[in-house]
């Protein structure tokens, strides 16, 4: 790597929409283009700049599997089933392994020098304010399953604890109320703490540096350059970049999946519309239009503002929760919470020898598998707003900001929850489906009309943020690394999106979408562990600020 600041590497970078770093920044020297390997020209008015492979593979295996999934549903909802089972019972320590490893090198990264490093070049100023890029960070990587999970999960590990089933975490404790909740809430925040956000902050902070730091395109091939070199123009470089396009694709489907699910619950809850898949395939059109519109008015316009209409609603229904609900047992909760998290911490991340293997299997590997095929999605779109962070300043806030408004959102609607069951002796809130767990919760505190009709808009614009952010990050790989590439490849992504979450519905529920999730999320966390050393090799050759 040469420190090499030119006019002419200026000029091209700020040319395919990335700018050029401001101050001191060690560029790769290479002679690869940004798009040079793009097909770039007009059809009949509409305009395209595509990957000539990337785009090509991954366009024509997802139509593909769209389609085969759609005509033959009955015979491929076993197969979703089996796969989930196979891997997750025999691969999860693959899970665990990589979730630790991405935890341990952003908390060092977060101690060492190189923390010093600034994202964009040593003068770089940020494009966001902190208000602006927190709500984004936090619309982008944990809107909906805060949505699903908030009351289900600790529900659900309370109730095993409880009874000492065998998908109880950490064996549970039978018979003891208040030792189950704890290790309910416990486990809980352990699957929306650290580990997720590790992730999520190495592929971002990863693809800013190369791209911000390095002037290579915003793509997954670009982490690979202090390993690959030169050949990540090939295709070692195309099958990254291909495998990208495929965890986020089935990741965001995953989300969209369980967003269209809990919406028509809602919705036959309030209204008695009927929850069936016609259902839930109208919801899902319909808020794909949507953010097919949010996708046409752009980041600034529309991912900004619909993120911040997210926070705005979430935390006024959060703070609605605190204050109807058992408010002194929230907020002594937050922090018991928190230490009970600490202490068990070492215990839940143990990826070998674990008598609570069907509690790994069942929620542990399909989380880090859900979040690991998440996170070229969430790591691109935080790294196209996190331009002018200090690697210090980015990796304190996209691992501790998130996840403490994680452990408050579990802890006030969870503990809610649990308090009701416990205190106030109401099964109803148990016995719910899943899906059905956040209204039932709702339902026993005041105004729970408006509540839950609140909770179903929120689950619906996290749908449309997501689904708008993924398009935006989708169409940057398969772009060639351009990130002001035409607006219909987005909105052709957006749509693609939709169709991938309907047929996983359709083809096998929730079982379809977690089997899509740990089948693109096993080959990534592969992947990722090898970044990790190229992040560290490109932060070690950068200018340090004060």
């Amino acid at each position: 790597m040469a420190n090499k600041e030119t006019p002419e590497a200026s000029e091209q970078s700020a040319s395919e929409g990335i700018p050029a770093p401001e101050g001191a920044a060690n560029l790769i020297d290479t002679d690869y283009v940004i798009g040079q390997d793009n097909i770039a020209t007009s059809r009949f008015g509409v305009p395209i700049d595509l990957h000539s492979v990337v785009f090509t593979v991954s366009s024509l295996v997802i139509l593909l599997f769209v389609i085969i999934t759609l005509a033959l549903q009955d015979q491929v909802a076993p197969m979703f089933t089996g796969t989930f089972d196979y891997l997750t019972g025999n691969l999860s320590w693959v899970f665990l392994v990589g979730g630790n490893v991405f935890v341990l090198v952003a908390l060092g990264l977060v101690l060492s020098p190189l923390g010093k490093v600034r994202i964009g070049g040593a003068k770089a100023t940020p494009d966001f304010s902190y208000a602006g890029w927190f709500a984004m960070l936090f619309a982008a990587g944990m809107g909906i399953g805060l949505m699903f999970y908030g009351v289900g999960e600790p529900l659900s590990h309370f109730g095993t604890a409880m009874s000492g089933a065998d998908a109880a975490p950490l064996g549970g404790a039978e018979g003891n109320a208040e030792a189950s909740a704890t290790l309910a809430m416990a486990s809980t925040i352990y699957h929306w703490g650290l580990h997720p956000w590790g992730a999520y902050a190495i592929v971002g902070l990863s693809l800013a540096i190369f791209a911000f730091n390095k002037g290579l395109p915003l793509t997954m091939r670009s982490i690979f350059y202090p390993i690959l070199g030169e050949r990540i123009w090939g295709w070692p470089g195309h099958i990254i970049d291909t495998l990208a396009v495929f965890a986020t694709l089935f990741g965001l489907a995953t989300s969209l999946g369980l967003g269209a699910t809990q919406a028509s619950t809602g919705l036959n809850y309030l209204f008695n519309i009927p929850n069936t898949n016609t259902t839930m395939v109208v919801l899902i059109l319909g808020i794909t239009a949507v953010a097919l519109g949010s996708v046409v008015a752009g980041v600034d316009k529309g991912v900004q503002r619909l993120s911040q209409l997210n926070m705005t609603l979430a935390f006024l229904l959060l703070v609605f929760v605190i204050v109807v609900g058992p408010t002194l047992a929230i907020a002594t909760g937050f922090f018991s919470n928190l230490g009970a998290y600490a202490m068990n911490l070492p215990a839940l991340a143990n990826p070998f020898g674990r008598e609570d293997a069907a509690f790994v299997h069942s929620w542990t590997a399909f989380y880090w598998a859900w979040w690991i095929s998440w996170s070229p999605f969430v790591g691109m779109f935080i790294a196209r707003v996190s331009r002018g962070r200090s690697v210090r300043e980015f990796l304190i806030a996209v691992l501790l900001v998130p996840m403490l408004v994680s452990v408050l959102w579990m802890t006030a609607f969870g503990g809610t929850a649990i308090d009701q069951v416990i205190t106030q002796g109401i099964s109803s809130v148990q016995d719910a489906e899943l899906d059905l767990q956040l209204f039932a919760m709702l339902g026993e505190l005041p105004l729970s009309a408006i509540t839950s009709f609140v909770g179903i808009v929120l689950v619906i614009v996290f749908f449309v943020t997501s689904s708008d952010s993924g398009s935006l990050v989708i169409d940057s790989i398969t772009a060639g690394g351009k990130v002001d590439a035409p607006k219909p490849q987005r909105m052709f992504w957006a749509i693609i999106e939709g169709g991938i979450a309907i047929a996983l519905l359709l083809g096998g529920g929730l079982s379809a979408l977690q089997a899509a999730s740990v089948s693109t999320g096993l080959p990534f966390t592969v992947v990722l562990l090898f970044g990790c050393y190229g992040l560290i090799k490109a932060l070690m050759s950068e200018p340090r600020t004060v």
